[in-house]
């Protein structure tokens, strides 16, 4: 008997981040995928064989302006985009659709609203931020919520804001990316007798990941500690004023930018290291985390964590437990968890054990495959919707 067959579209298949949706897609099990995009990316970094990217359409002007100005339809239909996607989806039998982020689920909105499949769309942390140079995107996003059977979120935190939005809460599912944990395998470490501690952040260059906060902390610590370093593995927007905060800190023979890693780059960096730090805040435009996943990674590994009461992290941080968490912003409590969690042999050595127990536990990568595909169960016994309701 053939599987069912799932069609995962993601605008950019991949950006080099995008690392847990490539462990989704090429994880399923009972399911089989083709991945449908506008552009195709990093093919050395994901390597897939079935992707389908979509050809630009040439549009017909009499068509096109019978669709626009006399259907009244709107632009991913008079565009031929609608088109597109339907031949597709129509030669590949596929029997639903995952669409990864919000923020393009509004613009194939027109699309999933006339689908006979039914399809899901999954939150990840950035797209639940509102679009104010797009007027009316909050209210699409809105009618998106209202237009799918099951939405995913990777966090209940995110699950909240998705309600906030006006989702119905008995649609949302929890979607958590799992970590494949024989390629981060717990590591046992000794303890910087000498005080030469090796944090470190394993993230994109951006707001959200709190790293001024971060290198204030570190670099009162450092005062005490100066055989301590930091090392911040990954790129992003805010590089260029990240090195302006360490050399204005004076910490630049302290802390080391390693660049975007691969996985086993990544993984002989946390075995190396001591303390995981990821003080994450939510920005002025509401963009948060879902659960890191860098972070899980390094807690598989046995690093305990230095981070916030912020987005998802709460839900897989016991704090006391697997790490230490403090208030968003605060490098003055998190700097105080530093100097406790580095001051206490026996602290330090229990968290990482406990952190990698517990990723365990909770983030297994064939278990959260086995969960999304129950909702993909759940979502084709649903069937599709339509701007009334159920079908």
């Amino acid at each position: 008997m053939s599987k069912p067959v799932v069609a995962s579209y993601c605008t950019t298949f991949l950006k080099p981040e995008m690392l847990h949706i490539y462990r989704q897609v090429s994880g399923l099990d009972r399911y089989d995928t083709f991945v449908i995009c506008k552009e195709r990316r990093s093919e050395d970094r994901f390597p897939f064989d079935d992707v389908e990217v979509k050809p630009k359409v040439r549009s017909n002007f009499l068509r096109r302006f019978w669709l626009k100005y006399i259907k009244k339809e709107p632009p991913i239909v008079y565009r031929g985009e609608y088109g597109v996607m339907e031949k597709i989806l129509t030669r590949r039998h596929a029997d639903l659709m995952h669409v990864y982020f919000g923020h393009t689920g509004v613009h194939l909105l027109p699309i999933i609203q006339r689908s006979p499949l039914p399809v899901v769309v999954s939150f990840h942390g950035m797209d639940v931020q509102p679009r104010h140079d797009q007027p009316g995107y909050i209210e699409r996003l809105q009618e998106l919520l209202q237009s799918v059977p099951l939405l995913m979120a990777r966090s209940f935190s995110l699950r909240d804001r998705l309600i906030e939005l006006g989702a119905p809460e008995d649609r949302i599912r929890i979607n958590r990316t799992g970590i494949p944990m024989d390629v981060f395998p717990a590591v046992k470490r000794e303890y910087p007798e000498d005080g030469a501690w090796k944090f470190i952040q394993a993230c994109r260059l951006v707001e959200k990941k709190g790293l001024p906060v971060a290198l204030k902390a570190f670099s009162e610590f450092v005062k005490d500690h100066p055989k301590a370093t930091f090392t911040i593995a990954g790129e992003g927007p805010m590089e260029e004023e990240v090195r302006g905060i360490v050399d204005k800190l004076g910490l630049a023979d302290k802390v080391i930018f390693a660049g975007f890693l691969s996985p086993s780059e990544l993984n002989a960096l946390y075995a190396e290291s001591h303390v995981f730090m990821h003080p994450s805040q939510i920005t002025a435009d509401k963009n948060q985390e879902g659960v890191p996943n860098a972070m899980l990674e390094g807690m598989a590994t046995g690093l305990p964590v230095l981070a916030t009461y912020h987005g998802g992290i709460p839900e897989a941080v016991d704090h006391e437990s697997t790490g230490l968490l403090v208030e968003e912003r605060d490098d003055v409590g998190l700097l105080e968890q530093v100097r406790r969690l580095t001051s206490d042999r026996e602290l330090w050595q229990r968290m990482g054990e406990q952190a990698a127990v517990s990723v365990r536990e909770r983030f297994e990568q064939k278990r959260q495959i086995a969960a999304l595909e129950a909702i993909y169960d759940e979502a084709v016994a649903l069937g599709p919707m339509n701007l009334g309701g159920r079908k």
